[in-house]
């Protein structure tokens, strides 16, 4: 063995620490690891806005789901219909007194009773050989009162929603009484007379009142 392979090895640690040493004193080494730890940090952030949009999503999501749940449904309005059957035969023979209308029609709309003319405050309808026919409900609900009047004959008036009132006046055979539930087509009686439309014979007079005030009927049967 030569001298000069006898040379002292110097300590791996100093070693190290030289490396480190050069490696610190070059220029671009702190610009490099500011610019990785800046990005680490903003992966990191990302990340972690990520995963919090991500729950608020699921969050929004289940509060939607849960809220459509609970939503009440809504079934479609019963459309009202004529209180005659189709193949009754009946025709209108007299109707509603509208302020608004031609004259023609306001004073054909007039009832004559007692030597007074009297606004008409609804629909007649009639058969022309003057028979009598079934009166139906013209759209479901309650029986509010049944009783006999000594102008306007058997009376029934039902209760339906949004403040409704039809009203059934002339009427014979009444087969309801007050509290009955009726759905819409139910026979409720059957055409007759009474004194204040003494000329009319037997019809039905068939009126609609919305919150205590009579309405024209035409508005809510044109919808059929």
């Amino acid at each position: 063995m030569k001298p000069e392979d006898n040379k002292p090895v110097k300590p791996v640690s100093k070693v190290s620490s030289l490396k480190w040493k050069r490696l610190f004193a070059k220029k671009w080494f702190f610009p490099a690891v500011y610019l990785a730890t800046a990005a680490l940090i903003l992966s990191l952030v990302w990340w972690y806005q990520g995963a919090q949009n991500s729950g608020v999503n699921k969050t929004n999501t289940s509060w939607e789901d849960s809220f459509k749940q609970e939503e009440p449904t809504v079934g479609k309005s019963e459309h009202m219909k004529l209180p005659t059957k189709e193949t009754s035969n009946t025709l209108e023979s007299m109707g509603y007194y509208d302020e608004a209308a031609s004259e023609k029609s306001k004073e054909a709309s007039l009832v004559k009773y007692a030597n007074t003319y009297w606004p008409h405050s609804g629909l007649d309808y009639a058969r022309k050989d003057g028979k009598s026919f079934a009166v139906l409900a013209a759209m479901s609900g309650k029986v509010l009162r049944v009783e006999e009047n000594p102008l306007t004959g058997n009376q029934v008036e039902l209760r339906h929603e949004d403040g409704i009132v039809t009203v059934y006046q002339s009427l014979d055979d009444v087969s309801v009484k007050e509290g009955d539930s009726i759905s819409q087509g139910d026979t409720i009686a059957k055409a007759g007379r009474n004194s204040f439309e003494k000329e009319a014979g037997t019809h039905l007079h068939f009126e609609i009142r919305k919150d205590g005030e009579s309405v024209n009927p035409a508005q809510y049967l044109k919808k059929q």
